[in-house]
């Protein structure tokens, strides 16, 4: 749900809208609509309010709304705003293109993929098709039979995808991040060869094709990148922090004609380099972007001021940022508070009498998130919320067409679309009984060679021990494709044959699979046309359905990369300890900024109570118990920012960082001059707190350099936020 923002209603729909319900920095925002734009919006700071007014105002001033691209990181968020913009103005709002990058990639590509040699009914194929395909090949290309230490079909993927997402070779990524595997580097390029082979000859597209063909087309096509870039006259960018090298290249290459681009995000709030996230992206938007706009909201519209001081904390000692501070005008004096428990079970069983406490003082458990760094450290506290009773969630399941029987039955769909995709054709035929993958594999090679598939299915001489269900499955596709095309009736028509496949193949639980069939029919309803459900459900996967259909409250247990956009009235931030937040390997480097950022983006979560919380004796794996403080990032929080609870054990704060955390912040060196562009020059050396030493390699008017470091390659600084030495 989009919340940021609250406490100013939406004005009601009209041919005029209200810029006087904006504060000055979001008006500023919304009413600069020529030129490149950078909105550093801070945690709970109304930046959806901003894109949802912009659209309207674009729309109000004569843009035509066809001529707007908002790209967003989920499709539900576009469609919120978009509604949100119409109720703002009147229905034109509407016609404006909003969605993901791989949604509008997807469309682009259907349209314009016959450039690049793709048919306009490629199929998508989700991260377990890829895995399937790279499975295949595997054992095509006889790898990987007698080393068990060969990489999984898993680990191929994650190395193909990475070195898509980081924009670097694949030969760089495992050796960087693999080293491991390095004797086995030849074969992973080969599988990343004939995968990608695989891939064009079946009409098939992952989630990352999407976005490297789309950049093709603006690369090479020159004339389709001058119509898409004319058509999109004016783009706005949710989440810009959270962009990767080859987005950040595509909206530059959108833009060339106009460079109208309104990007929002905060750099703060960057955690997903995991999946290939770029944080220098929003860092050097001003150097890509000429004449860049900065414009900051730092009213918080979420928290109280005690919370805020403390988040302005611990994002202040970040090696890199564009410098802001939160402030909010919402009442409220409780500061947030510190526990270090004598172990994991102290600690859970703390949460859990505070969790108690707060539901007594009438906060509603749905609107209390306990947030942990990763999904294994809250074993613990469900141990103690079964024994107490307490209600929960975990957030992180499953998406509803990921599991194996709704695989099943989308495939159907698939071929339809796409008659090429011999994934699903095999995921079909391995459904009859006595059909073993050999017989499939033929069976669908033949119908992707021919020009009349249903006629090479129809001819096909099946062996006497599965010609009767064979026979059957002829006659479905003579049904499907002879009949009525609506999606919902393709959907009846396959679910009557499937059923009793579907009962045989998870005869332990099909009564419980059944609900999410029917879920998947009712999904199906929503679509007039087969291949926009087939893309919706790939590009955007429904959440599983729930199997417990009480309306009872529950506490909200969350990884803290899961809890991004959220908001809760009280805020458990858990397992804060030295050597598990930040995680052991982060070291000083950018993942241990990362690491600051998000137990900053976990504490900006609370609105009215946050509580971060620490055992101070962690089990090793071998089953010891060493001794543990709390973690470098609560060392550096000024005493007066929060609250210490007492417990059994606890003496000050200062006691604690002086005598269990085995961190030791670095020195800090008297105050220097301030440095000035005029200081450097090419080919100077300098040194980084975090970077390490390097060469000054290019200077730019923007207040910004381009330095090579020794051990991290070329990274561009801006100098009002990087702490630079001159050596």
């Amino acid at each position: 749900m989009i919340t940021d923002d609250p406490f100013k209603p939406m004005a009601q729909s009209s041919d005029i809208i209200n810029l006087q319900d904006l504060n000055d920095p979001q008006r500023d925002a919304v009413t600069t609509t020529e030129g490149p734009v950078l909105v550093i919006a801070g945690a709970g700071s109304g930046k959806t309010r901003t894109l949802v007014y912009r659209v309207a105002h674009l729309v109000e001033k004569g843009v035509p709304p066809e001529a707007i691209l908002l790209l967003t990181f989920t499709r539900k968020a576009s469609q919120e705003m978009l509604w949100r913009a119409g109720q703002l103005l009147n229905e034109n709002c509407s016609r404006v293109l909003g969605g993901t990058f791989h949604g509008v990639a997807n469309m682009l590509l259907r349209r314009y993929g016959g450039e690049l040699g793709y048919p306009s009914s490629f199929s998508i194929i989700d991260r377990s098709d890829a895995e399937g395909i790279v499975n295949l090949l595997k054992s095509s290309l006889g790898l990987g039979k007698k080393d068990k230490r060969f990489p999984t079909k898993r680990a191929i993927i994650n190395m193909i995808s990475g070195s898509v997402n980081k924009s670097i070779d694949i030969e760089d990524l495992v050796q960087e991040q693999f080293g491991h595997l390095l004797d086995h580097l030849e074969d992973i390029v080969k599988l990343q060869k004939h995968y990608k082979e695989f891939k064009f000859d079946h009409g098939l597209m992952d989630y990352d094709d999407l976005l490297v063909n789309w950049k093709r087309l603006l690369t090479e096509c020159p004339d389709v990148q001058l119509a898409i870039s004319k058509r999109f006259s004016h783009i706005m960018v949710d989440e810009y922090q959270d962009t990767n090298l080859i987005q950040a290249d595509i909206i530059r290459r959108t833009a060339h004609t106009h460079n109208n681009v309104m990007v929002v995000g905060d750099d703060s709030q960057s955690i997903y380099s995991f999946r290939g996230a770029e944080f220098y992206n929003i860092m050097r938007f001003p150097k890509v972007f000429a004449d860049t706009k900065i414009i900051k909201l730092e009213e918080n519209y979420r928290s109280t001021q005690p919370i805020l001081s403390l988040t302005n904390d611990i994002i202040q000692n970040a090696a890199e940022k564009y410098t802001k501070t939160l402030f909010t005008s919402i009442e409220g004096d409780v500061r947030p508070k510190v526990y270090g428990g004598s172990d994991e079970r102290d600690e859970a069983s703390f949460i859990v009498r505070t969790v108690n406490k707060l539901v007594r003082g009438g906060v509603a458990l749905s609107d209390i998130a306990v947030l942990f760094r990763s999904s294994f450290h809250s074993y613990k506290l469900e141990l103690e919320l079964g024994q107490d009773g307490l209600d929960y969630e975990k957030r992180g399941g499953m998406k509803l067409t990921e599991s194996a029987h709704m695989k099943d039955m989308i495939a159907f769909m698939r071929v339809l679309v796409n008659p090429k995709d011999s994934l699903s054709w095999n995921r079909i035929l391995l459904q009859l009984e006595k059909v073993g993958p050999a017989t499939a594999q033929k069976i669908s090679n033949l119908i992707v060679a021919s020009d009349n598939w249903l006629e090479v299915l129809q001819a096909y001489p099946a062996g006497k021990a599965w010609q009767w269900s064979y026979r059957e499955l002829v006659i479905l596709f003579e049904k499907l494709v002879g009949g009525d095309q609506q999606p919902a009736v393709l959907f009846e028509l396959a679910l009557q044959y499937y059923q009793p496949i579907f009962e045989r193949l998870y005869s332990d639980d099909f009564p419980k699979r059944q609900k999410d069939l029917d879920q998947l029919k009712g999904i199906m309803d929503d679509y007039k046309e087969l291949q926009g459900f087939i893309d919706g459900t790939t590009l955007d996967p429904p959440d599983e359905a729930s199997t417990d259909e009480s309306d009872t409250a529950r506490l909200v247990l969350s990884t803290i990369h899961s809890s991004k956009g959220l908001e809760f009235e009280a805020v458990f931030v858990m397992g804060l300890a030295d050597g598990r937040f930040p995680h052991g390997g982060a070291g000083f480097s950018e993942q241990w900024e990362e690491e600051r950022r998000l137990l900053y983006v976990a504490a900006t979560r609370a609105k009215r109570h946050l509580y971060l919380t620490y055992p101070r004796r962690l089990m090793t794996p071998d089953r010891q118990f060493k001794r543990t403080g709390m973690s470098p990032f609560l060392s550096e929080l000024s005493g007066g920012l929060f609250e210490r609870v007492a417990d059994s054990e606890s003496d000050n704060l200062q006691s604690f960082q002086t005598h269990e955390s085995s961190y030791s912040p670095p020195v800090k060196k008297k105050k220097s001059k301030k440095l000035e562009m005029t200081d450097f020059r090419v080919g100077a050396r300098i040194s980084h707190p975090f970077f390490g030493p390097g060469v000054v390699t290019k200077l730019s008017t923007a207040r910004s350099l381009d330095i090579h470091f020794d051990r991290h390659g070329i990274k561009t600084l801006h100098l009002d936020y990087a702490k630079l030495t001159i050596l």
